[in-house]
């Protein structure tokens, strides 16, 4: 009778410990939870972009960690991402380094109208700047990847841009160093973000907007535009960073951050093929609307690159080691040539 007490009370506690050992694995298999915030809105290929590479990192982590994705700016607005990053508002970002001006002097260097053909070479020359420069204003972030629009060209509403001349006196929705691009066409800049240019353009505030084709199915900004200037030859990006706290980064495991790493290579060129799709979507949508697509003539398209080229100027004479980025950025524009 004894023997079968201590058999019992021996049961007992291996049924006890496994609960105890259970309940530690289930401690354990609680996944890392981080937020994400993204400013484009939820529908946009971008923002699809984005929570795939979420989403993937929770499956090649296996389920060690969450991502809870924000778009549209539900969590910290477009101009604020970076710094809501920083100061731990979110885990993770998603935005335009031109949306804080002057922030980010070196990055500026990709956004310059260099001649962008596709998002693919804008993507991998952004990407590839950020890694090569690893400038100090992005230090107190981890940076995970880069990527940027394709060819910047100009929108207008009612009245159609054909020459260089045709853009003075215009108010130019433009941000960052798209701006300087329209004061070098003769108009005036207006700074503002995306999600403002709709309504701006629908009340007639601006008379038009510089952004890829995109824009005008994205962020469905060809229902109140009627001309698109095909202005490649001077045409510019828009880098976005996609960051994580450092604290954060720090703290997480090693295979964790391996995972982040590898995948953030690869979605260079999610993103970078998500442009082109858009910029074709976009295209098509405007013509859709009824809305002209104005292509200019070699003489003119001439004009217009010789008209921008004072703002590359002007970021080498004004930017510490300015003309290394310059050179850097064209070395690296020949280097990604788009893809036949």
């Amino acid at each position: 009778m004894f023997r079968s007490k201590i058999s019992q009370l021996a049961i007992t506690f291996c049924i006890g410990l496994a609960f105890v050992l259970a309940g530690a694995t289930v401690l354990q298999a609680k996944p890392i939870t981080l937020s994400y915030s993204i400013f484009f809105p939820p529908t946009h290929a971008q923002a699809k972009a984005a929570k795939e590479y979420a989403k993937e990192v929770e499956k090649r982590t296996d389920g060690k960690v969450k991502i809870n994705c924000y778009c549209g700016g539900t969590l910290t607005k477009a101009p604020q991402v970076y710094d809501g990053v920083v100061k731990g508002i979110s885990d993770m970002g998603n935005s335009c380094f031109a949306y804080t001006r002057g922030r980010f002097p070196v990055m500026e260097a990709v956004d310059l109208p260099m001649g962008y053909k596709n998002g693919m070479q804008a993507s991998q020359v952004a990407n590839a700047f950020a890694k090569k420069i690893n400038p100090k204003e992005l230090q107190d972030v981890k940076c995970l990847y880069v990527h940027a629009h394709g060819p910047g060209l100009l929108h207008t509403r009612k009245a159609p841009v054909e020459s260089v001349e045709d853009v003075k006196g215009m108010k130019i929705r433009a941000t960052g160093l798209s701006a300087k691009v329209v004061k070098a066409l003769g108009g005036t800049p207006v700074a503002m973000p995306q999600g403002d240019t709709y309504q701006s353009l629908q009340k007639g505030v601006v008379d038009g907007t510089f952004g890829p084709m995109e824009v005008l199915k994205g962020w469905k900004q060809g229902e109140v535009i009627d001309y698109t200037t095909n202005c490649y030859s001077g045409s510019y990006t828009t880098a976005m960073f996609v960051v994580m706290n450092k604290d954060k980064w720090n703290s997480l495991p090693k295979d964790v951050q391996k995972v982040f790493d590898n995948l953030a290579k690869e979605y260079v060129r999610v993103h970078g093929n998500a442009w082109i799709s858009a910029d074709q979507a976009g295209k098509e949508f405007t013509l859709d609307q009824g809305n002209t697509i104005l292509t200019l003539s070699d003489a003119e398209l001439k004009e217009w690159k010789e008209a921008v080229q004072p703002v590359i100027q002007e970021y080498i004479d004004e930017t510490e080691n300015g003309q290394e980025y310059v050179n850097t950025v064209r070395d690296l524009v020949k280097k990604y040539k788009p893809e036949q």
